[in-house]
């Protein structure tokens, strides 16, 4: 962030600038959850991308606000559908200003975000960031079907992942490359970056559900257990676990029949198991898939800060 501070500001001051709108509520509600100490990750890796491939203009740093704003538009949506009451350790949007106001204000972000692009004027901009929409929206319907069904398997969560979170790796990544012009073997490896960054990163987030401290984690730990999502380290732990585990990850998962005690039966049994473990440890597969794919391009401090947040995005398990 020190190294992309200036294109960074730039991407903010967009930000601001085009959340704005005559509704008042509009810009209340964008501003508050846009203010709540988000990380940026997702317009910075479009911002590095782009620096590393050469590019000196401004488009960059419109774009990344345009993936910002598709980022937020989804925390918008999964908060309400998910009946979360923290985001970033404070009120969640829903939880302040109602579900109605969330979700139309995150239609707006949405279409906001489609107006930028526009004027972008890059069909290929367009066509990655519109399909990337796409995917996101069909990763969580999926996830809304493999909810409570603890026959869900590896691959069905997987693809849950890749949509909802790390397609919009993926394409803000891909969208550095294409504004500087880049080949398609260039493309397609900041894609594949994107895409393995982003399924570390959820994979990580997965685990801290059952494991964080609440306060560092930015909300309330167990979200996942309540609300009966099938993560990795529930496959992992329910296919280790004996016939009395799987009895106890049916009634809490399937039945959402759970006491006040069963949460830490859970976290005891993905311990035992070494779920969690072996879940960060998946993280780290993806996150070496993430290296790989910067080798082809020169060693720069931007090669470097993209690396470097492979490894943050690890070492928040810690």
């Amino acid at each position: 962030m020190a190294l992309l501070r200036d294109d960074l500001e730039s991407c903010n001051r967009l930000i601001v600038e085009k959340m704005q709108s005559d509704v008042a509520l509009i810009p209340q509600v964008a501003a508050y959850i846009v203010a709540a100490g988000g990380k940026r990750l997702r317009p910075l890796l479009t911002i590095a991308a782009a620096r590393m491939c050469g590019y000196r203009g401004e488009r960059h740093a419109v774009l990344a606000a345009c993936i910002e704003f598709i980022h937020t538009a989804t925390l918008l949506h999964d908060d309400v559908v998910d009946e979360s009451a923290l985001r970033r350790g404070q009120a969640s949007a829903n939880a302040l200003f109602g579900n109605k106001s969330s979700v139309l204000v995150g239609d707006f972000l949405f279409s906001r975000a489609f107006q930028v692009m526009v004027q972008d004027g890059s069909l290929e901009v367009m066509r990655i960031l519109s399909a990337a929409s796409a995917t996101i929206a069909e990763g969580e319907v999926l996830q809304l079907m493999t909810q409570n069904d603890t026959t869900t398997t590896e691959a069905q969560y997987l693809a849950v992942i890749e949509g909802k979170t790390a397609a919009l790796f993926a394409a803000a990544t891909e969208v550095g490359a294409v504004v500087a012009n880049q080949p398609p073997a260039r493309q397609a490896a900041l894609r594949d970056y994107g895409m393995a960054l982003g399924v570390a990163f959820q994979l990580v987030d997965d685990a801290l559900d059952y494991s964080a401290d609440q306060e560092a984690l930015g909300k309330t730990v167990g979200d996942d257990f309540r609300e009966g999502k099938i993560t990795l380290p529930v496959l992992l732990a329910f296919a280790r676990g004996s016939d009395e585990d799987r009895t106890f990850w049916r009634r809490t998962l399937e039945d959402r029949d759970q006491s006040d005690t069963d949460l830490a039966h859970a976290q005891a049994l993905m311990t035992r198991h070494n779920a969690l473990s072996d879940t960060i440890e998946r993280a780290r597969t993806y996150g070496d898939q993430a290296l790989a794919a910067l080798a082809s391009f020169p060693d720069t401090p931007e090669r470097r800060a993209l690396a470097d947040v492979v490894a943050f995005c690890i070492e928040r398990a810690r």
